[in-house]
């Protein structure tokens, strides 16, 4: 049980409207997780102050820093409500307890139970946000896609930048990394972005800041926008940003005067079937009226192969809902915005606020025990540096002056190497944990450099691999898939040309088979792992699957 599903009285798997008033009873308090249902906090003796304290330690680390406290409810759930001298004393007492930890209180949302009766009780909806002790602040990673056109840059730089946009792009020509983006319009690489929120949920970007590194030292929360190609010849670097960086929730941009195209039901099915969370922002509103688009897309989140509840945004407290049932699944939050008015805007960026990470404590710290796996999504030579390396670090714990292994090369070696600096968003950084983006700069040259290697810990004698087998589902294929057929496949942050050797299934595989397949890659070697998933398309062609056997190449 999680906050996310404290005010959604529907089940996962029942279409039905999320709006809608607290009802007179929560779900029973959640064992584990970031919740806590208090009654009231009125004068608490020393003893019992110190138990909140320590109860309170518990729930943040749970939600990564974030934790969400019910004043007024009972551990049952029942919503019994305080006075208003009661309500503020409790939450006094936990502004109190929140200091002892170094914490942040919000108030989110204040109801009346009994809303016929001005003197009413209260019941309220408080964020706790302590950033840990060994992070700048808490990070959530957000891959924005969407069709060409449909305004996705515009709404980053907007959103980035703090200024609007004059209704001919001006906005997006800061997030653009080439010359002939600029030109076009069109983005063709993967850039990433950041915007900040401050202790009180204010937002932290460029309007205020000249740097990078300031909005990161000034925010207690930091949302890294990965900015994805939305034309289709862009494809495949659009699927490399999805599978190679890892985001924990997707932001898919539809034009409210285009609606829905081929493109923005192809990012609909690659974010499902990865499946990433992921919420929808309609552009353009002062253009035209984004009614037919808000029922196609209503339409489409509720057939048979997505099953979602549409929930339109339309006040505050459908954003706190919203944001709260991000990870339950089966709710999409729908924003409608306009680039050049701002309306609607600040419902995005309050969103954004509350978003919570996708990733559990536990899960967390499980990474960082193990041996290191970071994985190179880009290479840069630096003057006076050398060899630095952009990417993700998936596993384990980084600082200067570990001695990692990089590769695969050609035959499918290791080369050792000496981590000789790091950076997180821009800004020098001690150390680099699990699940965060750095760059890393090397203490050699590495002949055949290339994004798609890894850098491994020695003790891990990793080898690189040209064949492996894979259990794979066929998502779409106009006939069947046969041995010879090739096709490119996406494996984390690899992305190579593949053949099929042999399948494991007479007849071929069609249309929504499953089968076995063994693959070989035509290249070179990678590094890949029993487990891992395995996304593979060709024009039309779709399909996922599971990586169930590898087998190293040998050597001499």
């Amino acid at each position: 049980m999680d906050f996310l599903q404290l005010f959604d009285p529907c089940p996962p798997d029942e279409t039905c409207d999320v709006h809608g008033d607290i009802t007179d009873q929560l779900p029973p308090e959640p064992q584990v997780g970031n919740v806590e249902y208090k009654l009231k906090l009125v004068n608490p003796s020393k003893q019992r102050f110190e138990h909140l304290v320590t109860q309170m330690k518990w729930r943040l680390r749970e939600g990564q820093g974030e934790a969400i406290y019910e004043i007024g409810v009972e551990d049952s759930g029942v919503l019994t409500g305080l006075a208003e001298y009661e309500m503020t004393a409790s939450l006094q007492t936990l502004q109190q307890m929140a200091y002892k930890l170094g914490a942040t209180t919000t108030i989110l949302r204040e109801r009346l139970v009994d809303g016929d009766n001005v003197g009413g009780r209260k019941v309220a909806e408080v964020l706790v946000r302590k950033v840990p002790d060994d992070q700048h602040n808490i990070e959530v990673r957000v891959a924005v896609m969407g069709s060409a056109d449909a305004g996705k840059s515009t709404l980053l730089g907007v959103l980035t930048q703090g200024q609007l946009d004059n209704g001919r792009g001006r906005a997006r020509l800061n997030m653009f990394r080439h010359l002939h983006e600029v030109q076009s319009g069109r983005t063709s690489s993967i850039s990433h972005e950041i915007l900040g929120f401050d202790t009180r949920g204010h937002l932290v970007n460029y309007s205020e800041f000249t740097t990078a590194e300031e909005i990161c030292e000034n925010s207690t929360k930091l949302v890294t926008f990965i900015d994805l190609a939305g034309h289709r010849k862009y494809l495949r670097t659009t699927v490399l940003g999805l599978t190679g960086y890892s985001p924990h929730h997707v932001m898919l941009v539809v034009s409210g005067s285009a609606g829905i195209v081929g493109m923005t039901q192809e990012h609909l099915a690659l974010a499902t079937a990865l499946d990433v969370p992921f919420f929808i922002t309609i552009t353009k509103t002062d253009v035209t009226t984004p009614a037919d688009t808000l029922l196609s897309l209503e339409a489409m989140l509720k057939s048979a192969g997505c099953r979602k509840v549409p929930l339109v945004v339309t006040n505050e407290d459908d954003v706190i809902t919203a944001g709260s049932n991000q990870l339950a699944e089966n709710i999409v939050p729908i924003f409608c915005v306009s680039n050049v008015t701002g309306d609607g805007l600040e419902l995005l960026t309050k969103f954004l606020h509350v978003l919570p990470p996708g990733i559990s404590v536990k899960e967390k710290e499980r990474l960082e025990q193990e041996l290191c796996e970071f994985q190179i999504d880009e290479t840069f030579r630096v003057p006076e540096v050398g060899t630095v390396v952009g990417g993700l670090l998936i596993k384990g714990v980084v600082a200067e002056g570990v001695k990692l292994v990089v590769g695969p090369l050609n035959d499918g070696r290791f080369l050792p190497v000496t981590v000789q600096s790091a950076h997180r968003n821009k800004a020098p950084c001690r150390i680099v944990r699990a699940s965060q983006s750095a760059s890393l700069g090397l203490n050699r040259e590495v002949p055949g450099l290339r994004n798609g290697m890894v850098l491994l810990s020695p003790e891990s004698k990793p080898v690189g691999c040209l064949f492996f087998q894979a259990a794979v589902c066929v998502l779409f294929h106009a006939t069947a898939i046969y041995p010879g057929f090739q096709t490119t496949v996406h494996i984390g942050n690899i992305r190579q040309t593949a053949v099929i050797e042999g399948i494991m299934a007479s007849g071929g595989i069609h249309t929504n088979d499953r089968a076995s397949a063994l693959f070989r890659f035509l290249r070179h070697p990678e590094y890949v792992k029993v487990g891992m998933r395995l996304l593979f398309r060709e024009g039309r062609t779709k399909g996922i699957g599971k990586i169930t056997q590898v087998f190293p190449v040998q050597q001499d």
